[in-house]
């Protein structure tokens, strides 16, 4: 249910207002939560896009709001890397402890927290909202052991991946409380990516082993400050809502709409759950009738609360600049007309 009690009209008060089922005085929060393809703005710029203008500067030029960017990075620069995509460089316990001086490094803490101060004045003058990045207990091993020999540790080696979500957790709660004393932020984005087109990547009897123990720790350690906490995972969401809410956990993103994810009927059945994304990106260079009936078909959830609109991933470079400014012209339309 809304509640109708701000009358401030900054960015950080939209997004912590539409996070909490809060009514904004003037629209919703209109963002990015991921920045755009780079053959995206080199179109773009070919296009009239000011070529001297940033990422931060590009947001600002198309009026967005500015949700950001805060990472723990559990792996440091210094660690060895797979030699292919999706490789490995952990294959048992004792290759695990023989990188651990690459893990969880002060020097990843120190980063977090000095990126948290260069942000503060924005923070609290509410120019921006942030959210603060995390590696989840999905994303993390697979990071180490790889695509494949992830997905078989689940079976065939249990010790190593409580091991690594044990470590991982003790370390994103230590950045979050160091953090924390700088700033609150807005939200935490546990990275995941644990489904595809057909649902979940694990079973429920899977995460409720090696991931579920571990979000409530996290859960525990994050919620008594007003931070609320997101899974970021691509693919259909759908069934692993449940298990999420089970553990605690807020919400979830970004909801692509091209992996049958369907957020009308997820806000059904799940009426207090937060989301951002949803918009189908793939209609954004057919013109204003297919623009304007798909922010038509989310409409129903951008009214309900706890709902950040946005593309559910990143524009594509087949959207021109002017379809982009259409789609923003309508984006303010529906934000506006959602408040009201």
């Amino acid at each position: 249910m809304l509640i109708n009690n701000n009358t401030l009209k900054t960015t950080r008060e939209r997004v912590r207002n539409t996070l909490n089922f809060k009514k904004c005085a003037d629209r919703l929060p209109m963002v990015e939560w991921v920045s755009w393809w780079k053959p995206t703005v080199e179109r773009w710029r070919k296009e009239g896009l000011n070529p001297a203008l940033n990422g931060d500067e590009i947001n600002d030029e198309f009026g967005l709001d500015k949700i950001m960017f805060i990472g723990a990075w559990p792996v440091s620069e210094e660690c060895p890397r797979p030699t292919v995509e999706g490789g490995s460089i952990v294959t048992d316990l004792a290759s695990y402890e023989k990188i651990k001086k690459y893990l969880f490094t002060e020097k990843s803490i120190e980063q977090a927290v000095e990126t948290a101060k260069n942000l503060k004045d924005y923070h609290e003058k509410g120019e921006a909202a942030v959210r603060f990045w995390m590696d989840g207990c999905f994303w993390f091993p697979r990071s180490l052991l790889g695509i494949e020999g992830h997905l078989f540790a689940f079976y065939d080696q249990a010790e190593l991946l409580h091991r690594m979500n044990e470590d991982l957790t003790r370390f994103n709660i230590k950045v979050f409380e160091r953090v924390s004393e700088v700033l609150i932020p807005e939200f935490v984005a546990l990275a995941e990516d644990m489904s595809y087109n057909h649902g979940p990547m694990l079973s429920y009897e899977l995460f409720k082993e090696f991931l579920l123990p571990y979000y409530r720790r996290l859960v525990e350690a994050i919620k008594p400050t007003g931070c609320k906490i997101l899974v970021d995972s691509d693919g259909d969401v759908t069934e692993m809502i449940s298990w999420i809410l089970e553990a605690g956990i807020d919400g979830i993103y970004p909801h692509e709409r091209q992996a049958g994810v369907d957020i009308v009927k997820i806000r059904e059945q799940y009426p207090e759950l937060i989301m951002m994304g949803g918009f189908d990106k793939m209609v954004m260079d057919k013109g204003e009738e297919a623009i304007r009936a798909e922010f038509e078909r989310i409409f129903p959830v951008m009214k309900s609360g706890g709902f950040i609109p946005s593309v559910d991933h990143q524009t594509p470079p087949n959207v021109s600049l002017d379809d982009y400014r259409l789609y923003l012209k309508l984006f303010k339309e529906y934000c506006t007309k959602a408040v009201k």
